[in-house]
């Protein structure tokens, strides 16, 4: 089950298709989806989580909590919408474009998917925008 919180005024449009659309992405990877908490907040709210819970003393898009198990997929997955916002005009894309970006990284990562090399972002990048031309 995809859940979507607020800790912020921003409203997720089409809820249910984004839902639909991260099922399926889960589905396509050949896994099986559980609990999946997403939590819209704003950056002082995540920069707290991640000073807090990964040292860092930096502003960032997402924070992800995997709890997954094996080949099922469950964690928390955070969302500053600000910094989501300010990211979209530097990248001269949507709003919108961005935030689907960001909240299908995290999945992916769940799905054993990491960026930490420029071949490992390469291949997520090609996977985002592969899921994104599916929901767009």
């Amino acid at each position: 089950m995809i859940s979507f919180n607020y800790e912020t005024d921003f409203k997720l449009k089409e809820a249910h298709t984004i839902s639909n659309w991260i099922s399926n992405v889960i589905s396509s990877e050949g896994f099986q989806e559980d609990e999946i908490s997403y939590v819209f907040c704003n950056d002082e709210y995540l920069h707290k989580l991640n000073v807090e819970f990964l040292k860092h003393d930096t502003l960032t898009d997402i924070i992800s909590f995997d709890y997954s198990i094996g080949k099922i997929i469950q964690g928390d997955i955070f969302i500053s919408v600000e910094r989501v916002e300010d990211n979209a005009k530097d990248f001269n894309t949507h709003f919108e474009k961005e935030l689907h970006r960001v909240i299908i990284h995290g999945i992916l990562h769940y799905c054993g998917y990491k960026d930490k090399t420029d071949v490992e972002r390469e291949e997520m990048r090609e996977k985002e925008n592969h899921y994104l031309a599916l929901l767009l």
